[in-house]
């Protein structure tokens, strides 16, 4: 039976303590190993998927992420809703630490990270104008307002390669920009889920200012962890409470995001191409 909600624990989520009757399921994919075995569990009623994003242990760094492995992994247990979360610094006044943004744009950042199941014989091109699912985002945002958590919906979530924090000229060039929130791992995850078709939306935790601010121009390692335990507690509520509402039918752009979106010939593509990325082309090629 599918495994129809997915959650993404990021720094300080490496676990929930709602999961109920746990089992580890260790999936292979085309692309590799995700970050570690997905916890298969109940959450408030529902059946869940939950994903350490940076392994046990926080051993991988955002650039070492398996982006592809991961959201492949979700799909083929079935997802179709996917919620993340995540610790980020914050570009705005308004947005100070242990405060949630719900981003709904994303500025890229990063140098070449791997963020398409695509290529090898086979082109498909997502629209990608609303990065993140505005059903989810909804249901998240009333998540967090029914729990007490202090949230604000929207904004632009910069995503940059770290592992380095901001330098100050960067961090005040975002400002300049109008961007939001700035973190390291949540555009890949966005852009693939829209390929596998899934819904995204991702619970942004601000831990700190980033360097623009005066009172954090040393943003440090002790600064982010001393907010991410009470920053994880949030999450994992606003969580639970996203996910007591799911799943609901599905009419949003991400579930047909390749209705439109695959170009190639279906007799060129690739014998091999098409058996591995059946779990998302099956409904469109035939044969794959």
């Amino acid at each position: 039976m599918a495994v129809r909600i997915g959650v993404i624990g990021g720094s300080g989520l490496y676990d929930m303590a709602e999961l109920t009757d746990r089992r580890e399921v260790t999936i292979d994919t085309p692309f590799g190993s995700p970050s570690g075995p997905y916890v298969i569990a109940n959450l408030r009623g529902r059946e869940v998927a939950f994903l350490a994003r940076h392994g046990s242990g926080h051993r991988l760094m955002p650039t070492e992420l398996n982006f592809r492995a991961n959201v492949f992994g979700f799909k083929q247990l079935g997802v179709e809703w996917m919620l993340s979360a995540s610790a980020v610094g914050s570009l705005k006044e308004e947005y100070p630490p242990l405060h949630i943004v719900i981003p709904d744009q994303f500025f890229d950042r990063t140098k070449g990270r791997a963020s398409t199941f695509f290529g090898r014989g086979l082109v498909a091109h997502v629209a990608f104008a609303h990065p993140v699912c505005k059903v989810l985002s909804g249901i998240a945002f009333d998540a967090a307002e029914r729990v007490g958590a202090r949230v604000h919906r929207g904004g632009t979530y910069v995503c940059m390669e770290g592992p380095q924090f901001s330098t100050l000229a960067e961090s005040k060039l975002y400002r300049a920009w109008g961007m939001d929130v700035i973190g390291m791992t949540n555009l890949q995850e966005a852009k693939l889920a829209r390929e596998a078709e899934i819904c995204y939306a991702t619970l942004a935790l601000v831990t700190d200012y980033d360097c623009w601010h005066e009172a954090h121009d040393q943003v440090t390692v002790e600064m982010v962890v001393a907010n991410l335990t009470q920053n994880a507690a949030t999450a994992a509520y606003v969580i639970a409470e996203a996910v007591a509402r799911l799943p609901i039918e599905r009419s949003c752009e991400c579930a047909s995001a390749l209705a439109s979106a695959i170009i190639t010939r279906p007799d060129a593509i690739p014998d091999l191409v098409r058996k591995e990325l059946e779990p998302l082309i099956g409904r469109y090629v035939k044969g794959a």
